[in-house]
């Protein structure tokens, strides 16, 4: 039998390995070939904006492409996440038109806690408006807990419920392909937008998962009456009419959970003293530390314990809870961040025959912290909370190792500190002069506010903002000037705003945009509609910026191309210099970095799309005097220290060098360059 790359997303039985990000592309197949076997003829259009833990989703889906290409599939990324959901709103409006081509169309939004922050607007809106009939919409979330690659930890069902918008909460990445069917087909019973949460730890992992074949059946409510007008997307519908059907869509979400196998008894037990209630990756946690306690699922009914796994989050199903907790003593909710799950419990158990029942979770009966609202779980720490609450309960379990004091518990692990790529253009572009100061914004260039003091660059702002700060700042300030840092794909995913502000406020302030010509921290995407340069100075002059110049490698690129008159062109050596004159003047002005992202060179000179140039830099260490200036003028990782008997000298690794030849501008004799030279590879014996 033929094995392919692509059995993860054509298979239709048995066992595939898949990612986390791979998982959601199949999911998006899987759901038209739902609707093409009920012989519904549907389309799928997914939009959004990339950001871990979603940043590789657009990375997938081009992946893809060849076989996506023969089905009603298309994929628009984003210009940004409000503007993407707008697209996807739009994908639920198409039957109020007569000229339609399908009965529906199934819309999936993708984006991280902060899009979903900034779409706040276009979410509720759209969730008020509803969904139509055959169609339904997906909100894929990606949310960093820990603040792994973001500005702030981020949990999304805070946002979310705020706009109405339902939240499901899948653990692994089989949840992803079965929940994900239930999620669109509860958004077109509803009327809803269904919000799909994922986390780093399912997104960015791998496994080999069951294939969910057949798909699932789907039980429609029988003790909901739908009203004659129905619950989706309509016009004319005025705003109170929209707020009204809200409350019966949410009627709708949980009569379909409580229908369907959303919300699960895992292990049931007559006699149970001790009920636990988790969700998403909290499920997965607790199950490891009860088995790491000895209290594998097998063994729970016996000692008289429950575990109840949520899988829509709110709004809470609770009549099976309700059912599940009867003749509990104690009901113990995990879930990571703060308290979403158990508040709702408390409510539903409030003034009922279950208001006796302890509920424990963020905090226990007495007020003291239980389970923390910081960071994320992992099931030593879950295990180490649930050792208390097993004694109270006279369950026997293998207290082992956990019973030692929790600051025992591991030695602190080495977290190796981000750094830019060598050969990377902020390692010259973030500089500012002496007695200047900027600050900072998102993109691979806020590692110099984070990391390197010595750059003087202070403060960032959320996406988009870079530089507003400063005219709020400005009038309370001796300081006369700034420097902001702005990279293109920020530029134009929403930042072009923000410039437009500080010239309608008239701020003094130099931005600096660094036209990386990539998306480097998400994997080297191309930014949005082919950003160029040109492009860029031309939408600058346009918006009265009133001075402005391109820095570069190399310049004379930019011979055979037509720029507003008032552009200068400088050799990027030049740029301490150029900086001081723009901090003189007044108004907004911009300089346009313009150099290459150095990963995404490496990955184009092995592709062959782009020259690889024919020299290599070498230090000679008889020369060398170990005075670091190599170092100091290229901040280049790649230039190491070399130990010698003449004290400490140094050298340049070729095997990281992406030849950006920046150290050579140190003033130092010992450099070599030499034409021709390739990497000696090791020969790998038979």
């Amino acid at each position: 039998m033929a094995i392919s790359l692509d059995d993860k997303y054509t298979q239709k039985e048995g066992r595939i390995f898949i990612s986390g990000v791979q998982a959601l592309v199949r999911l998006i197949i899987s759901l038209q070939a739902y609707d093409h076997e009920k012989g519904l003829k549907t389309a799928t259009f997914v939009s959004g904006y990339r950001g871990s833990p979603l940043a590789g989703v657009d990375l997938a889906l081009w992946q893809a492409k060849k076989i996506l290409k023969d089905k009603p599939i298309f994929f628009s990324p984003g210009l940004n996440e409000d503007l993407a959901a707008t697209a996807v709103w739009g994908t639920q409006q198409t039957p109020l038109f007569n000229d339609f081509l399908y009965q529906g169309i199934t819309g999936i939004w993708y984006g991280k806690g902060p899009g979903v922050d900034r779409s706040g607007d276009a979410f509720k809106h759209a969730n008020f408006a509803g969904t139509s009939k055959y169609g339904g919409v997906l909100a894929l979330i990606g949310d960093d807990h820990i603040s792994e690659s973001s500005t702030l930890p981020h949990q999304s069902e805070q946002a979310l419920r705020a706009a109405f918008i339902p939240v499901m909460n899948p653990a692994n990445i089989e949840d992803f392909l079965t929940l994900g069917i239930y999620a669109r087909e509860l958004s077109r019973f509803s009327g809803c937008w269904i919000g799909f949460k994922t986390i780093s730890e399912a997104v960015n992992s791998s496994t080999t998962v069951n294939i969910p074949s057949p798909f699932p059946i789907i039980n429609l409510p029988k003790d909901f009456l739908t009203p004659e007008s129905g619950l989706h997307i309509r016009w004319p519908d005025p705003p109170l009419e929209q707020e009204k059907r809200m409350e019966l869509k949410l009627a709708a979400v949980r009569a379909f959970t409580k229908a369907n196998p959303i919300d699960n008894v895992i292990v049931d037990s007559p006699r149970a003293k001790l009920g636990i209630v988790a969700t998403g990756k909290g499920y997965l946690d607790v199950c490891q530390a009860l088995e790491r306690l000895g209290l594998p699922l097998n063994k729970l009914a016996s000692q008289g314990i429950r575990l109840y796994k949520v899988g829509l989050s709110w709004p809470l199903e609770t009549t099976k809870l309700k059912d599940f907790a009867k003749g509990l003593r104690e009901l113990i909710v995990i879930e990571e961040k703060h308290s979403f799950i158990e508040e709702q419990i408390k409510s539903a158990f409030y003034n009922s025959n279950l208001q006796k029942i302890l509920i424990t979770g963020k905090t226990d009966s007495d007020g003291k912290p239980f389970l923390s609202a910081l960071g994320e779980f992992t099931p030593t720490i879950i295990a180490r909370s649930l050792i208390k609450k097993l004694k109270e309960h006279n369950i026997n379990f293998q207290e082992s190792s956990f019973s030692l004091p929790l600051q025992k518990e591991t030695t602190p692990i080495k977290i190796r500190s981000p750094y830019y790529c060598s050969g990377c253009p902020h390692n010259t572009s973030t500089n500012v002069p002496e007695d200047s100061q900027a600050i900072g914004g998102i993109g691979c260039h806020i590692m110099a506010p984070w990391l390197m003091p010595e750059r003087r660059t202070k403060t960032v702002t959320h996406m988009g903002a870079e530089g507003a700060n400063w005219i709020g700042m400005s009038p309370f300030t001796s300081r006369q000037h700034m420097f902001v840092n702005l990279g293109d794909g920020t530029y134009y995913h929403s930042g072009l705003l923000a410039i437009r502000a500080c010239v309608a406020a008239k701020a003094n302030i130099t931005y600096k945009i660094l036209f990386n010509d990539a998306v480097a921290m998400t994997g080297g995407q191309p930014v949005e509609g082919q950003l160029t340069v040109e492009k860029v100075a031309w939408q600058l002059f346009g918006e009265n910026v009133q001075y402005i110049a391109i820095c570069s490698d190399d310049i004379s690129k930019y011979k055979k191309t037509k720029f507003p008159s008032i552009i200068t062109f400088h050799d990027r050596k030049d740029l301490d210099e150029l900086q001081k004159k723009f901090r003189e003047y007044r108004g907004v002005s911009a300089i346009i970095y313009d150099q290459t992202c150095a990963a995404e060179k490496r990955r184009r000179r092995k592709r062959g799309l782009m020259e690889d140039p024919d020299k290599r830099i070498f230090i000679n260490t008889e020369v060398c005097e170990g005075c670091g200036d190599c170092s100091k003028k290229s901040n280049c990782i790649s230039v190491l220290p070399f130990e010698t008997t003449k004290g400490r000298k140094r050298q340049i690794d070729q095997s990281t060098c992406n030849k950006d030849y920046s150290c050579i501008n140190g003033f130092c004799p010992s450099f070599v360059a030499i034409q021709g030279a390739q990497i000696k590879k090791q020969k790998i014996a038979n």
